[in-house]
């Protein structure tokens, strides 16, 4: 029997799975919590950071893949030398600043109190004054490329935070030989060689499969100093997800656990890697990954432009397939963000007194109210909006609350905006003429919370299916990894093969309730005038309340 790992590196924490070949059997698993979790107030050091700052420690991903992998080999009894392969995903865009052998300025001792020298997680938006100017000028150029990101690039991309980096910190920027996805720079760590995925590379660094990146006079437009970064910083070398990076070298064996010469594959993004963990092989498909932010990726066979998506991409989630991109930038956070601050002490006391969590305990009583019952209505914009407004500066709204609003009524709320959401996605790409024709989920709240999951049904009035496996990005990951091996060495030599022998959905799907889903479309249509005039620019006291807040914050440090 023949085995594959996958490690899915995320927000907080990262998983390992190791997986048996053929049958998608998930032997044993691994996690391992960041010790310097997302560092968005101070660094290490106690050197402060300012609003929409969000760092890692490049040394968590290491340490993670020390702790877990040798711990999965060890769970499941194995023989290490029959792993043929290991693939990984990351959340993106998170990117780094190298030296040119590989090593992140933060380890030099010299930079350790330097913010712009660590790791900036996928959800920094301290860089969104530099996507704003950067989509300004690419629109006064007619830049083409701007349209296929849904007239946007986002603050969360390659281009804004290394833009950030040059004029906040023009010397740092001097030193660093790279700036490379988080991804890519594992697999650096792991095959001992620099090898850039077409995924991280088409979603996040606006590269395209036939075009290649914006030319070098774009790049100028913006700061005459940016105009050879592509071939100063970046790299012109991209290689396709589904290929074989490189194999485990002496120093990564030492460190993982894992036999030198072992396949691994070039990186994934932790949303896009899942597709083929459901077993999706077709057009028309849309997966959502839930999780503390939510991403949606859906299956297409042509190039079609739509407003605010994230990304179109050649070849960019399966070969063969156009790749679309869309997102919510707080879900999982949304609903953590009310437990932590707003429950009471009598909930917290009759959830420990039934043995569940606050969120089971909302759950279970906001399920009780009848659609429309709670009176109120929410913007799911606690993180900014992803899609279809690509807006960081936009913030949440609660309109409805009396003095008999009760914490289940505000939880609801919170869940339905984020399913109003969703549909605004699913509207904007079918009137696009990129149609849905089914719509899957995976991640941690398809798997645990059938309240939420019922919901969406209702307000998207769609079947929803859900994966079967609850590590949906490990086990992707896991899969491009037995390509990676290859069928000569008991992998596969095709990710549709793997995704037809590994991946597959539950046999409970949750149907649409057709009472519920026609009383979703009357709170919806009012979702959608509240999303478009606070959101497209009638009524900006969002940003205008952002700008007194920081201020005032500035005024103080």
């Amino acid at each position: 029997m023949k085995y594959c790992v996958g490690i899915d590196f995320g927000s907080l924490s990262a998983r390992a799975l190791l997986v048996e070949v053929g049958t998608g059997k998930e032997l044993s698993t691994a996690v391992f919590d960041y010790p310097h979790a997302v560092m968005d107030e101070r660094l290490p050091d106690g050197t402060p950071l300012m609003p929409d700052w969000a760092l890692q420690h490049p040394q968590d991903y290491l340490d993670s893949i020390a702790a877990t992998v040798p711990e999965v080999i060890r769970q499941a009894g194995i023989d290490k030398n029959d792993v043929v392969g290991v693939g990984i995903d990351f959340t993106a865009c998170t990117m780094l600043p190298v030296y040119a052998d590989g090593t992140p300025l933060c380890f030099d001792p010299a930079l350790a109190g330097d913010p712009h020298a660590y790791v900036k997680l996928w959800k920094h938006h301290a860089a969104q004054p530099y996507a704003n100017r950067l989509n300004e000028i690419a629109r006064q150029r007619g830049e083409k490329f701007l349209a296929r990101y849904g007239g946007k690039i986002s603050s969360e991309w390659m281009i804004p935070k290394i833009w950030q980096i040059l004029d906040e910190d023009p010397a740092l920027y001097e030193k660093a030989d790279r700036f490379i996805e988080a991804a890519d720079w594992v697999i650096w760590q792991l095959c001992g060689k620099e090898m850039r995925s077409s995924c991280t590379a088409g979603y996040k660094a606006i590269w395209h499969k036939r075009e290649g990146y914006p030319s070098n006079e774009f790049f100028k437009a913006l700061d005459p100093r940016l105009e050879h970064v592509v071939d100063e910083k970046l790299s012109r070398q991209i290689h396709s997800i589904g290929e074989k990076a490189g194999e485990i070298t002496e120093k990564a064996a030492a460190l993982s656990g894992l036999p030198v010469g072992c396949a691994v594959a070039v990186a994934n993004v932790d949303a896009h890697v899942s597709v083929p963990a459901l077993g999706i092989c077709q057009s028309g498909n849309m997966l959502m990954i839930m999780g503390t932010s939510t991403c949606h990726i859906h299956l297409g066979d042509e190039e079609k432009i739509v407003p605010g998506m994230c990304g179109v991409v050649e070849d960019g989630v399966l070969p063969g397939f156009m790749g679309y991109e869309a997102g919510q930038s707080c879900v999982g956070d949304h609903f953590n963000w009310f437990v932590e601050n707003l429950s009471n002490a009598e909930y917290e006391r009759e959830a420990r007194e039934k043995g569940v969590s606050l969120h089971e305990l909302l759950s279970e009583k906001a399920s009780k109210l009848a659609v429309g019952e709670s009176g109120l209505l929410a913007l799911d914009w606690w993180n900014g909006n992803r899609s279809v407004l690509v807006d960081v500066d936009l913030t949440g709204m609660m309109l409805g609350m009396t003095l008999l609003t009760k914490p289940e009524d505000i939880y609801r709320a919170l869940v339905e905006s984020t399913a109003y959401g969703t549909r605004k996605i699913i509207e904007t790409f079918e009137a696009s003429g990129v149609p849905i024709t089914g719509l899957y989920a995976c991640g941690g709240i398809a798997e645990k919370n059938p309240f939420v999951m019922q919901i969406y049904a209702d307000v998207c009035n769609k079947e929803i299916k859900v994966a079967r496996s609850a590590q949906s990005p490990a086990l992707g990951s896991a899969m491009f990894g037995a390509v990676a091996g290859g069928k000569a060495r008991g992998g596969y030599d095709s990710i549709f093969d793997a995704a037809r022998e590994m991946g597959g959905v539950k046999e409970r799907s949750f149907k649409p309730i057709k009472e519920n889903a026609e009383v979703y479309d009357r709170l919806y249509a009012e979702y959608s005038t509240l999303h478009d005039y606070f959101g497209r620019g009638e009524n900006d006291v969002m940003k205008r309340l952002k700008d007194i807040k920081a201020q005032q914050i500035a005024k103080n440090l």
